[in-house]
């Protein structure tokens, strides 16, 4: 017969004591008492490793529950949040994985706890549509450059000038400058090569210091840019997806250190970058990255920095011609327009396959072609 409620306990030591008789017909006690014999063996197992205790009744809770993450694990998930207020369920998560947390929950499970606690904004809720972006297959083949606006600060203005390696969206340039100006960004760049050396290109859009608002592709920190043996490239008008990687660093700049600070000054505020950069260069897991942090697809270019530019020279067979302060050039009699940013530079025409038509290259870049037959 089955187990009785009022003799359980007995019913199961009967069971047992007479299970371990010489010669004992297991199978056929557990039809005499009414249980499987998966069970009758079960309560052979536990009597002998634990005697009349294993006998006993255990509890049907289950040793883990996965609707209910540990305390620990949540109150690390909303540290974290506090911190990066702008980091979403995944990034929180691979953050915490990379510091050998474990039994962390999933994604959907994370957004629900932040809910719970009240740390989710109604607008994370709104999905985005998601871009599939080209990307150079190294590092430093392609780096993006722009300002991030004009943030107010107690003191004056602050322009954040970013530079991002297009293959590991690593930042290695995010200076707090007082202006726009081709010096100053000269000078950022400096520190910037210094330290990581040259890239292979650079681009950015047509707007000043890197564009002549007259239509000239070419300026002075560009001309600085060729002489360095750096190709620079712009975006096309009205189409900020070319410089996209930078745009969404922008978003990301934006939404975790300019909204939720004001700055005192620029000291300040490139104390607050210099402190977030890290954050986002080092930890910060991105998405675009198996939510891996950028420092683990970047390295520095072995192209070093030359603290002085070598002459200008040309092969012997080139024309070579010294650019007049107008942007222009002197050849057969006639004055060719090239640039101002080359005033003072010398210039190479080199002649081409069709009659009477020439390139002109500044060092490696061919910056205009004339034509001979053209009316003047």
């Amino acid at each position: 017969m089955p187990w009785k409620e009022v003799s359980i306990m007995s019913s199961r030591k009967e069971f047992v004591h007479l299970a371990k008789q010489e010669g004992a017909n297991i199978r056929a006690l557990c039809r005499q008492f009414g249980i499987s014999p998966k069970t009758g063996y079960k309560l052979l197992q536990r009597f002998a490793e634990q005697g009349d205790e294993g006998l006993l009744d255990r509890s049907r809770r289950p040793k883990t529950s996965p609707q209910r993450t540990v305390a620990a694990t949540e109150e690390a998930l909303l540290a974290v949040r506090d911190l990066h207020p702008a980091w979403g369920p995944r990034k929180l998560r691979a953050y915490l994985s990379a510091q050998d947390q474990v039994g962390l929950p999933c994604p959907s499970t994370i957004n629900a706890i932040l809910h719970r606690h009240n740390r989710l904004d109604p607008a994370e809720s709104e999905k985005h549509k998601a871009w599939h972006r080209f990307e150079h297959p190294a590092p430093n083949d392609l780096w993006q450059m722009d300002f991030k606006g004009h943030v107010a600060m107690r003191e004056g203005r602050c322009h954040p000038l970013t530079v991002l390696d297009d293959h590991s969206r690593y930042a290695v340039c995010l200076r707090a400058c007082s202006n726009e100006q081709t010096a100053t960004v000269q000078q950022a760049l400096t520190g910037t090569f210094r330290c990581y050396g040259l890239p292979w290109r650079m681009t950015m859009d047509n707007g000043p210091p890197w564009g002549d608002t007259l239509g000239s592709p070419y300026t002075p920190l560009t001309v600085w840019l060729i002489r360095l043996g750096i190709r620079i490239s712009h975006s096309r008008p009205y189409h900020p997806q070319t410089q996209g990687k930078d745009e969404r660093f922008h978003r990301t700049l934006k939404a975790e250190v300019l909204k939720s600070n004001t700055f005192c000054d620029q000291n300040d505020a490139q104390k607050r970058f210099d402190a977030w950069r890290d954050v986002y260069n080092l930890e910060r897991p991105h998405e675009s990255l198996a939510l891996q942090p950028p420092v683990s697809r970047y390295k520095p270019s072995p192209r070093s920095f030359p603290e002085q530019l070598p002459a200008i020279e040309y092969p012997s067979d080139d024309i070579v011609r010294k650019v007049q302060e107008k942007g222009e050039l002197s050849y057969q009699g006639r004055e060719w327009k090239v640039g101002k940013a080359f005033y003072g530079y010398p210039v190479a025409l080199r002649p081409t396959n069709q009659d009477g038509l020439f390139d002109v290259f500044f060092c490696q870049r061919r910056i205009a072609s004339i034509n001979l037959h053209a009316p003047q």
